[in-house]
């Protein structure tokens, strides 16, 4: 059985499924060729990243010929879940596997904040020898995470890792989740010791009027939570980052509460109009940005690649 992983797979997740017998390709195919390359090589099952879409014309053209579409990664909303289940196709994804990476950039970004590294990184190289002083000046003004509050919109395997990241370093934790009331958070330490406490959900408002930095987690892409009005409740001088989808924030608001001084800065890894965001967002000089990284470590690749392989191995095999 041949399996196109079209925007790839790891190594160790294509070794997986070579010993079990099935024929991999990595091949990189365009999205307006698919359909014919799929038929022309007997393709049985399709993995996906974010940038190839699976929609109902494609599915329809293959007349059933595929079996499984797997999404690495949590997201999929490239791909016509509730369609291609009643046309009998499997779909799956990589739900935990990317957890760990997408907190770590977040944390990533929150650092490069609260110290102005987004900007100083940028200004030394070309100031750093003739503005020394006075950089060291406008960039001595950062402040701690220890003691600050975090609050994290959509608790889920993300929010939770990052609510144990932020337990290690002193935060408070506050959070706001549709599924989840009451949440027990294990936080393991490198010697083996762990300690487990316990997070009690709010509303959306709550999480906005009390948080130093606000990090969106909801898997839901278009849909707008946070514009105008959801900034408006905020704290002056607070921050946002996003790591979820693009489009969650409304990034004309954002601009606009950034540049009028009510949001101190916001980090974004996802953006509206992805693979080609707004220049004014690239240009913000309140903006700590990265290209659609959060999962994008060599240790989420593997474990993306292997979660994917022992799925289909077992609904195929």
């Amino acid at each position: 059985m041949k399996i196109l992983a079209n925007d790839g797979i790891s190594a160790s997740g294509k070794k997986k499924l070579e010993e079990h017998g099935f024929e991999v390709d990595i091949n990189k195919v365009a999205q307006e060729q698919l359909a014919n390359y799929i038929k022309e090589n007997n393709v049985s099952a399709i993995l996906v990243r974010s940038a190839t879409k699976v929609r109902q014309d494609l599915i329809d053209s293959l007349n059933g010929q595929l079996k499984l579409i797997g999404r690495g990664g949590v997201g999929m909303d490239n791909i016509d879940v509730d369609y291609a289940k009643s046309k009998g196709i499997h779909v799956i994804n990589t739900p935990a596997s990317s957890s760990r990476s997408v907190a770590e950039l977040v944390f990533a970004h929150l650092f490069g904040m609260v110290r102005y590294l987004f900007d100083s990184n940028q200004k030394m190289p070309l100031e750093g020898d003739s503005k020394f002083k006075e950089l060291k000046k406008n960039y001595g003004a950062g402040i701690e995470l220890k003691g600050k509050t975090i609050g994290i919109i959509g608790f889920g395997r993300i929010g939770q890792e990052v609510a144990r990241m932020a337990y290690g370093l002193g935060m408070h934790i506050i959070a706001a989740d549709r599924n989840n009331d009451t949440v027990s958070i294990e936080v393991p330490f490198a010697d083996g010791q762990k300690i487990t406490t316990q997070v009690k959900t709010t509303s959306i408002e709550e999480v906005l009027k009390t948080s130093d930095f606000v990090s969106v987690h909801i898997s839901g892409a278009g849909q707008t939570l946070i514009s105008k009005k959801e900034m408006e409740m905020m704290k002056d001088g607070a921050a946002l980052i996003n790591t979820a989808r693009g489009g969650v924030i409304n990034e004309k608001d954002l601009l606009e509460a950034l540049d009028s001084g009510k949001l101190r800065y916001a980090a974004l890894d996802v953006f509206e109009n992805e693979p080609t965001p707004a220049i004014n967002v690239l240009m913000s000089p309140y903006t700590s940005l990265s290209p659609h990284i959060g999962a994008a470590t060599m240790e989420a690749q593997d474990r993306i690649g292997e979660e994917l392989a022992d799925q289909i191995i077992e609904l195929l095999k």
